[in-house]
């Protein structure tokens, strides 16, 4: 027999990285507390109107162009509680934890480097870094493609060395549609089932024009 766990386990949201051609996981970042909002905004993308033109002013040229605000809270006073399981907060705080987060929009080390030896060696064209394809998780229903546009950190307590022991990151975010991933690749794919599953609940009920009080459009 069984007994009531008390209650549900709950998902906790985070980052995937993923290699440019989203063909491996190159690590993920959960965020150690779900965060308590979330904002998003959609500017829709119409055709331009000129004056005369009555046939734009229906016509959509693409997806909405979505941005996506939260904030993140990071606290290691449950760590610290347990000093000998967590050897690392007690001598660096949550130093790691803020690393794993800027790293995100950071180019690696090795990158720098290698592209400071192709400009010092004479390459007339020096790309620009790579960086992965980061995904917001947050559930099994969504997970977004999205470019990090915005990144601040307050660091609100400190330990004996000067460590931060509490932090709060706000993050501002861009998703990624089809107007800015390859057709093909896997966060276009990734877009794509989104907006599958969007328009599928969105035809969820047929149309009602008496639950508006209408009887048809006159």
């Amino acid at each position: 027999m069984t007994s009531f766990p008390g209650s549900p386990r709950t998902l906790k949201g985070g980052f995937v990285l993923m290699d440019a051609d989203g063909k491996a996981v190159l690590r993920t970042v959960a965020f150690q507390y779900n965060p308590d909002g979330l904002s998003r905004t959609l500017t829709p993308r119409g055709a331009k109107i000129d004056a005369g033109d009555r046939l734009e002013g229906l016509r959509l040229v693409g997806p909405p162009i979505e941005t996506i605000k939260i904030e993140i809270e990071i606290d290691a006073t449950d760590r610290l509680e347990k000093p000998g399981s967590n050897a690392d907060t007690v001598a660096n705080g949550i130093a790691a934890d803020l690393a794993e987060l800027e790293a995100i929009i950071s180019p690696s080390p090795d990158d720098i480097a290698a592209a400071d030896g192709l400009a010092r060696s004479g390459t007339l064209e020096v790309l620009p870094l790579p960086s992965p394809l980061v995904l917001l998780a947050l559930g099994r229903n969504r997970l977004v493609p999205v470019r990090i546009t915005e990144f601040s950190i307050v660091e609100e307590a400190f330990d004996t060395q000067l460590n931060p022991i509490r932090a709060r990151v706000s993050l501002g975010m861009r998703a990624l549609s089809i107007d800015d991933l390859a057709f093909g690749s896997k966060g276009a794919e990734l877009f794509m089932v989104a907006a599958r599953r969007r328009d599928k609940m969105a035809k969820r009920r047929p149309p009602n024009m008496q639950a508006l009080g209408l009887t048809g459009v006159p």
